[in-house]
């Protein structure tokens, strides 16, 4: 599926959330709807489809009211999650479903056309009956904000009908999130690998130093006698790229494979003995070089 953040093959699933081939029922109607305005937007012609979960949509930002909203720093336009219908109020010009995905719960609109009615074939009727509460949902359509309350427009919210398609949109929401978050997965296995490699003097600091040993394992410096997670916390913040902050005892604890706990013991002990100082905050630290 293409989110436009990447050239990845399109795929099409077997319950039609192919997101990007025919807009997944909708993008092509909305579209024609623009240009018969004979103003085209200037995103439609690169909007994407976006899986999400409705906490996501609360907690998206909006620089301002006439912006796009943003989820993880990147702009949104089309967007569709999975939920379970918890109530449906019908109005003369709408019907407001309330969806609730197991993250939150959204309002979700579908405005009536009189027109578009009329040529409503049975199948159509059909599967407007068959949304009722309770029942399990895919929603297309794009975020709104109301008097500071934010609502979906949908063009098409459908029935779902195999209950794998809940967990399958939960995980596809959330494979796109780490990918802005985090960066594509080779770069998890560099970060892996570059784990492995500052891992490496440990295992050969331990291995010629049965008693703990006080020589850095890198600059073959002498330091006071340590515990062995304060020297491989030491050897993280001095080995580790970083910039003039120093590290998160977060980023540590991930690089040193050490519990969280064992990170600030060894980084009180660090402190202690004149090694290491705080720099943005209490739990950013640097080497303090002499």
């Amino acid at each position: 599926m293409n989110y436009g953040y990447g050239e990845q093959q399109q795929q099409t699933t077997s319950y039609g959330a192919q997101g990007g081939a025919d807009g997944g029922g909708f993008m092509n109607q909305y579209g024609s709807q623009a240009g018969s305005q004979g103003t085209p937007s200037k995103t439609y012609g690169k909007d994407t489809l976006r899986p999400v979960t409705i906490r996501q949509l609360l907690l998206a930002q909006q620089p301002h009211p006439d912006a796009e909203f943003k989820i993880d720093g990147t702009e949104v336009t089309q967007i569709t999650f999975v939920g379970q219908i918890r109530n449906i109020s019908t109005q003369t010009t709408n019907v407001t479903y309330k969806i609730d995905d197991g993250t939150a719960i959204i309002e979700v609109k579908v405005w009536n056309d009189a027109d578009a009615a009329t040529g409503l074939d049975d199948a159509d009727r059909s599967a407007a009956v068959r949304l009722v509460e309770g029942a399990y949902v895919r929603v297309w359509g794009r975020m709104k904000a109301y008097n500071n309350k934010r609502v979906v427009g949908a063009h098409v919210v459908r029935r779902v009908e195999d209950l794998n398609e809940v967990q399958y949109h939960l995980l596809e929401a959330t494979v796109v999130h780490l990918y802005f978050t985090r960066g594509p997965p080779d770069q998890g296995t560099k970060i892996e690998a570059g784990a492995m490699q500052a891992n490496a003097p440990y295992a050969q600091a331990q291995a010629g130093a049965g008693d703990g040993g006080n020589m850095h394992s890198n600059m073959g410096r002498a330091l006071p006698q340590l515990s062995a997670s304060a020297r491989r916390v030491y050897d993280v913040l001095h080995t580790c790229p970083q910039n003039n902050e120093g590290l998160h005892v977060q980023n540590i604890a991930a690089q040193s494979g050490l519990p969280i706990s064992e990170v600030y013991k060894a980084g009180d002990e660090l402190q202690n003995k004149s090694l290491i100082f705080s720099t943005v905050d209490d739990d950013t630290w640097a080497t303090l070089e002499t």
